[in-house]
């Protein structure tokens, strides 16, 4: 739910605004099935005002549009559980007062309470658990978490693992959890975000259903991908794992984080930030002197040519790197990076990222 982003509007009460974020997060998520079964029904009427010859050149095309609502409904059970998962975070009194809300906002604009930017995040999540709790997305893993971890080891090379637990690494923008479950799985105490399951490849998905373009078999596109490919549970005892949600700058922007931290990981995740040199300093609080921050992404800055008129501060890599030498890091290792993100490794379109990595020490 991460990737769903809307604009929090009640200033007087921070409280109340997470709570109705949180609600319009899981409106979007329960209009998956609506918004893509009538999605996918625009192609079975677009087939069906084909001339009769082309239609005979193509006669099993109704079958896999038949097939994909099936795959849509199987999402959505899997859905339908996040949004449980979900609800157990929610005032009740502000879900009855926010959902009156936009069912009357939809009344009156004869919309949807969700937009299809809305619901395409919805779909990036479902992309989002291949990379994060797939074997499909192990590659993606590889080149973008193991460098993080392997420095992560190396650092504290000299540390046994059961003395790891003292050690407290925060994870930002941690996404669907794995990166922040793989580091505390190697002893370190991890703060981010968890996904709760009971066994391994308990779901099927599909998630590169939404687009017919680029797609070299029919097969394997409609083929499931299981999740999660390791159950996220029995860390070591000595470890403490979390879960803390909010936006990064007011959570950990705090007094009471100022110092917290012996490391700060941060995978694709600088560049979400609207105003990147409050990132970088929040970051350089959060960390004790001699804290480590390691880094690995790329410079796609999310609010770019906001529709919403959102700030937007963009740095080329030379300057963000200049910017960080000033709040007070010194950059010990660097390197570049080539990765794929949530790409369906049986497409034909696949978008590399040329990301930078660092080490840098809070000075």
């Amino acid at each position: 739910m991460s990737d769903v982003h809307y604009h929090n509007t009640d200033e007087e009460d921070p409280a109340k605004s997470e709570q109705v974020y949180l609600i319009k997060v899981i409106t979007a998520f329960a209009y998956y099935k609506r918004f893509s079964l009538n999605h996918n029904h625009r192609r079975r009427r677009d087939y069906l005002t084909l001339p009769e010859h082309h239609k005979k050149l193509i006669p099993d095309f109704l079958e896999k549009v038949n097939r994909v609502d099936e795959c849509i409904e199987q999402n959505m059970i899997f859905i339908r559980d996040i949004v449980k998962s979900a609800n157990m975070f929610l005032d009740p009194s502000i879900m009855e007062h926010s959902q009156q809300k936009l069912y009357s906002d939809m009344k009156n604009s004869n919309r949807p309470p969700v937009s299809p930017m809305d619901m395409d995040k919805v779909k990036t999540t479902l992309k989002q658990f291949v990379r994060d709790w797939a074997k499909e997305g192990e590659s993606e893993r590889k080149l973008t978490y193991e460098p993080l971890i392997r420095e992560l080891n190396e650092i504290y090379r000299d540390v046994p693992i059961e003395k790891r637990g003292d050690v407290r690494v925060l994870v930002p923008g941690a996404g669907l959890g794995r990166l922040a479950f793989d580091i505390a799985k190697e002893g370190f105490s991890c703060q981010g975000n968890e996904f709760s399951v009971t066994k391994v490849n308990e779901y099927d998905i599909y998630p590169f259903i939404h687009s017919y373009s680029n797609i070299k078999s029919d097969k394997n596109q409609l083929t499931p991908i299981k999740i999660p490919d390791i159950l996220p549970a029995q860390l070591p005892s000595t470890v403490d794992f979390s879960m803390v949600a909010g936006d990064f700058v007011e959570v950990y922007g705090q007094e009471s984080n100022s110092g917290a931290w012996d490391v700060v990981v941060t995978c694709f995740f600088i560049d979400t930030a609207k105003n990147i040199l409050e990132y970088l300093e929040i970051i350089h609080k959060a960390l004790k002197p001699n804290g480590k921050w390691i880094n690995i992404g790329p410079l796609l800055y999310h609010f770019e040519d906001s529709a919403s008129g959102d700030t937007s501060i963009e740095l080329s890599l030379e300057q963000v790197k200049e910017v960080a030498k000033k709040i007070g890091f010194e950059i010990k290792k660097e390197s570049m990076v080539s990765t794929t993100y949530t790409t369906n490794p049986d497409g034909m379109l696949k978008y590399v990222y040329e990301c930078a990595t660092w080490t840098a020490i809070k000075l």
